[in-house]
């Protein structure tokens, strides 16, 4: 049986384990004499690791948000994340396309270097290790919801098998262009009851009933953020399972290029703007008004101060078809690769600051590392910027334009 969509995610609850142990000194016999040794040595505590949360948008530039300079219409949330951290103005996304730049995000590689799988057109090699599968192999349980840029399930490359203990969304990149599909992927693990009562995994199609026959009932995009706020809440650090940090990435295929499909182009209708750019302000809005969902959720949960929030997109906007670019100033160039990056980590990350420092896609997975408190893989070409954002020096420097 099939559980409802927006509760795909369920929680993995681990039972703690109460064992016994011999006192120092203590030998077991009649005659068995108590021994203590006492130290001053306090006892040793591990840091607490944050749980990371990597939320990307499609086609946003540095003009599109209020925080970057847009005038037009206000993005109050992301203006706050920005507030509350640090704003980058010089970080750029890992390509022009949408799906080596999300590569270069798991993967921790330039788009150059990414190797194409040699039974598919999917910018990834099986041997290598996706940031999902580094933190899950450091203990981090490990989300997905969007759009997943790596390969099928027929080929080995879906997410369940790339470090991701649950998975929402989509594996063609053309179904995650439909913003009312009639489906969504979902892999939930021990989520099935079957008749002799064994839990087992679902991987599979569910429908979307509201889209079936070309309706228009369930917005794509919220639900998605719907399956975020859950996977936020069932997996809430706790001690039920230990203080077990996530990581959830957050793959949204909005504004893209702006074309009509959106529900409304409130509260921008009565604006005297060609009606693609009504659309794309009505979609950045509404991207806006989901980072205020997930940030009253944590805010509700007391998760704030534990969290590391990325913010960014996986290109800039694209001339072509849609609302033009440079009507809301989103990019000094033509399809440039510079993107908004904000960073929010309280307590850690001084807020209200502003960054020139000069970073890349690639960078994400080693940071992410350095924030987990284990190691990046081998052989990636990503630098951690982890001092930057902390406000120390920087040792190592990404050179992103080297070929």
């Amino acid at each position: 049986m099939k559980s409802n969509c927006f509760n795909c995610f369920g929680r993995m609850l681990m039972a703690g384990l109460l064992s016994g142990a011999v006192l120092p000194g203590f030998m077991p016999g009649a005659n068995a004499q108590l021994s203590f040794v006492f130290t001053n040595q306090p006892p040793q505590v591990l840091p607490r690791r944050p749980s990371i949360i990597l939320i990307v948008a499609d086609g946003l530039g540095h003009g599109d948000l209020s925080c970057y300079g847009q005038t037009k219409f206000q993005t109050p949330n992301l203006d706050r994340l920005a507030a509350e951290g640090i704003r980058f103005t010089s970080y750029y996304a890992g390509d022009a396309a949408s799906s080596p730049s999300r590569a270069a995000l798991l993967l921790g590689r330039d788009s150059e270097h990414l190797r194409q799988r040699p039974d598919a057109n999917v910018p990834q090699a099986a041997s290598e290790v996706t940031v999902g599968q580094l933190l899950k192999q450091s203990g981090y349980h490990t989300g997905l919801i969007g759009e997943w840029n790596l390969g099928s399930d027929g080929i080995g490359g879906a997410p369940w098998l790339s470090g991701f203990d649950e998975f929402a969304g989509y594996l063609d990149p053309n179904d995650a262009s439909n913003y009312y599909a009639d489906y969504i992927w979902r892999y939930a693990p021990q989520s099935i009851l079957t008749t002799n009562n064994q839990k087992e995994d679902f991987a599979g199609k569910e429908m979307i009933y509201p889209n079936t026959g070309g309706q228009k009932g369930q917005y794509i995009p919220d639900l998605f953020t719907k399956a975020a706020l859950n996977f936020v809440k069932n997996n809430q650090p706790d001690p039920f399972n230990r203080y077990r940090p996530f990581f959830l990435m957050l793959n949204y295929k909005i504004p893209g290029a702006g074309r009509g499909a959106v529900p409304t182009d409130a509260p921008f209708s009565s604006e005297p703007w060609p009606q693609p750019e009504k659309n794309k302000a009505a979609m950045i809005a509404r991207l806006d008004g989901y980072v205020g969902q997930l940030l009253e959720q944590l805010q509700n949960l007391g998760l704030t101060n534990n969290v590391v929030i990325f913010f960014t997109s996986d290109t800039g906007p694209q001339n072509g078809a849609g609302a033009d670019p440079n009507f809301f100033k989103s990019i000094i160039a033509s399809n440039s690769l510079r993107v908004p990056m904000i960073v929010r980590w309280p307590d850690k990350i001084p807020a209200g600051q502003v960054s020139a420092y000069s970073w890349t896609a690639s960078d994400f997975l080693p940071t992410a590392a350095d924030i987990a408190l284990t190691k990046a893989t081998a052989n990636i070409d990503g630098c951690s910027v982890l001092p930057t954002l902390l406000g120390q020096t920087q040792t190592n420097r990404h050179n992103f334009f080297r070929k």
